[in-house]
């Protein structure tokens, strides 16, 4: 059975697993594929793909009707899952079964309405009862997110907020400050989506982070290859990865996404 679940004693399970992967010498390698994408049975395979070929933690979108934060590839897909009929309660039963074949931490992304519609309380201890490790909100800003910063509170939930070079210095602390598991770091302005060159304006937010009292930050929005992974690991804690995952399920199924993963894992290796 997995122990990849929240802990109300304070212990991050995704946290945990950054620190080791920096204890070794290396960085984590966060891959980001959407729950119910080309369907439910697929997306839950996929996923136990990605724990099974390197990646140490598993970052599980939930479709939104409108990501406006999201590029092409991750959009196209989230929209192909909701209308093959993805409801919200799919989102637990596939978290519940991915960690109960992988000790990999599940951190839910979710935009914040979908959280709300259902229940801020509900949906924190539904989550946990699924096993997940806690939520990456993009669209919730720390000092907006009271009902959320309470209820994690409660459930030990990890919390990760976004930081954008955009960021002020009081947006950044109270990233730093109120995030559990890790700072979410987006390397670039605008929508995700893999780029030939991660941004130098990364390297430059992870320092800023970094003076705000940041222990753990993953880069993400653009890495698609072993040697961008490798480059972010260098300076950040983690590198993420989502539209490379997402175009490898789409053009190829599980066994893709099983074969994109291990070749990105290999950034990670000193």
């Amino acid at each position: 059975m997995s122990t990849a679940t929240a802990s109300p004693a304070g212990v991050s399970t995704v946290e945990a697993v950054i620190a080791a992967r920096k204890a070794a010498g290396s960085g984590a390698l966060v891959g980001y594929l959407p729950v119910g994408f080309p369907d439910l049975r697929t997306s839950i395979e996929a996923a136990v793909a990605l724990a099974e070929n390197g990646v140490d933690v598993i970052e599980l979108g939930l479709p939104y009707s409108d990501p406006v934060m999201d590029g092409p590839v991750i959009q196209a897909a989230t929209l192909t899952a909701i209308n093959s009929g993805f409801k919200l309660r799919h989102g637990f039963e596939a978290i519940a079964e991915i960690t109960a074949r992988t000790n990999v931490p599940v951190l839910l992304m979710t935009y914040w309405n979908p959280v709300v519609q259902y229940g801020v309380e509900r949906f924190a201890d539904d989550l946990v009862a699924a096993g997940g490790a806690g939520l990456i909100t993009p669209d919730l800003i720390p000092d907006e997110a009271r009902d959320w910063l309470a209820a994690s509170s409660r459930t030990g939930l990890d919390r990760v907020f976004l930081a954008a070079p955009s960021s002020t210095e009081t947006r950044l602390e109270q990233a730093v400050e109120r995030s559990r598991g890790f700072v979410y770091a987006v390397s670039t302005m605008g929508i995700t989506g893999a780029r030939s060159d991660v941004d130098v304006a990364a390297k430059t937010l992870v320092a800023r982070l970094r003076a705000a009292g940041a222990t753990s930050t993953c880069v993400g929005l653009g890495i698609s290859s072993p040697e961008q992974v490798r480059e972010v690991i260098q300076y950040a804690d983690g590198a993420i990865v989502g539209s490379a995952l997402v175009k490898a399920l789409a053009d190829g199924g599980v066994s893709a996404v099983a074969a994109t993963a291990a070749h990105l894992a290999t950034g990670t290796l000193s």
